[in-house]
């Protein structure tokens, strides 16, 4: 059983219980991480609260990625109440006008885009580093239409691509600290981000026909693998995007 007992992880861009964000929460917590919970805003606090109420010793903290000001804060507080950190998850992705083409991507769009999925990533981590004297684990979630095409995914694809790419720069950059940064290439789930995709069960339907194991991935698994790269048993794993998908990734047409 994996230990993480002493640890301290911070989880940005845990929605609700439906969310990616809230198996990793779950795991590492059992694992015997304490969890700090980040929200963006005041609407979303009430939910942030009660879930972190479901962690033992699990605080809240707020932040909107998209503000440096923000950014800062909430490290801040961070040091002030840990004193250090082991673990980042950053599961962050939005596009405004997601339904639009890439053609028909307007500036702006395009700029949010990169900004809040990709962007993000790198000040969060900035923001980390200094705090995970120990070395640490940083983990963002992605999705295989960062490297194929998929009907209605739209610019999000070339943000997950830039963010894919941010990884391994990341990695090669902090390495010396000894801090390491992967992503898990979640398969698809139906979560929150998810509803904005058009024909979202089409690609659920073509993963469980297609796909290895004839299913789609369980956001526990996803969580298993999280938890697993957030540990020692993964300290030789940096800069990887790894693919929980039931094995859609390797097929053909």
């Amino acid at each position: 059983m994996i230990d993480l007992k002493g640890k301290v992880a911070v989880v940005f861009g845990l929605a609700n219980k439906r969310s990616i964000a809230w198996a990793i929460a779950q795991r590492l917590s059992e694992a015997g991480a304490t969890l700090a919970i980040c929200y963006q805003n005041e609407r979303l606090q009430r939910d942030a609260d009660e879930l972190a109420a479901e962690l033992p010793s699990a605080k809240t903290f707020r932040c909107d990625v998209s503000l440096d000001s923000d950014i800062d804060a909430v490290f801040s507080q961070l040091a002030a109440t840990y004193g250090k950190l082991d673990i980042l998850v950053h599961s962050i992705g939005f596009a405004p006008n997601i339904k639009n083409a890439v053609l028909d991507t307007a500036r702006d769009d395009f700029r949010v885009a990169f900004d809040i999925s990709a962007y993000s990533l790198i000040a969060l981590a900035r923001g980390a580093a200094p705090l995970m004297t120990e070395g640490g684990s940083i983990l963002t979630l992605t999705y295989y239409g960062s490297d194929k095409v998929f009907p209605n995914y739209n610019i999000m694809g070339p943000a997950k691509a830039a963010l894919e790419s941010t990884v391994r720069y990341l990695a090669a950059e902090l390495g010396s600290k000894k801090i390491r940064v992967n992503a898990i290439s979640a398969g698809p789930i139906k979560t929150l981000a998810a509803r904005g995709i058009g024909d979202f069960t089409k690609i659920l339907t073509a993963v469980e026909e297609r796909g290895p194991l004839h299913r789609n991935v369980e956001t526990v698994e996803v969580g298993n693998t999280a938890l697993f790269l957030a540990s020692d048993l993964a300290s030789g794993i940096t800069g990887e995007i790894t693919f929980v998908d039931c094995g859609y990734n390797i097929t053909g047409l």
